[in-house]
């Protein structure tokens, strides 16, 4: 990006409010937001994957949105995917999406969600489709 001020702001949605997500860091090359375990468990006390998918996702189309910013366009998800390595019972997580790539029509970045003790949980990647504004 430019040095200019950034065009764009992370706005918080709906779910994002409920699920206490906190944003920390945002650029198109990497936006880093944080999300409590509690609140977030599922039924039997584990942080919910999906939860950690709607984290992940999140945060990698803010990136692509702040991107497609700079362009006049918009950012729509095309994909996105998850492998879960571990969950957590109690604590905070970090979700850190880092741009793997930043084109003309498509954003794919690489988001790492980790427990507050350094603990890799999940990997997510997302692809969004840059278009033009209707």
């Amino acid at each position: 990006m430019s040095a200019s001020p950034e065009p764009w702001r992370i706005v918080l949605g709906e779910l994002d409010e409920k699920m206490g997500v906190t944003v920390l860091e945002q650029s198109a090359e990497r936006v880093v937001a944080t999300m409590p375990v509690e609140g977030n468990r599922q039924s039997l006390g584990l942080l919910h994957g999906g939860a950690m998918v709607a984290l992940g996702e999140a945060v990698g189309s803010w990136a692509a949105v702040i991107h497609a910013s700079t362009m006049g366009k918009v950012a729509v998800g095309v994909d996105v995917n998850a492998t879960h390595h571990r969950s957590s019972r109690t604590g905070t997580v970090t979700a850190t999406a880092t741009a793997l790539q930043l084109g003309r029509s498509l954003t794919c970045h690489e988001v790492v969600i980790a427990h507050e003790d350094g603990t890799r949980l999940c990997t997510v990647r997302i692809t969004n489709f840059l278009k033009d504004r209707s």
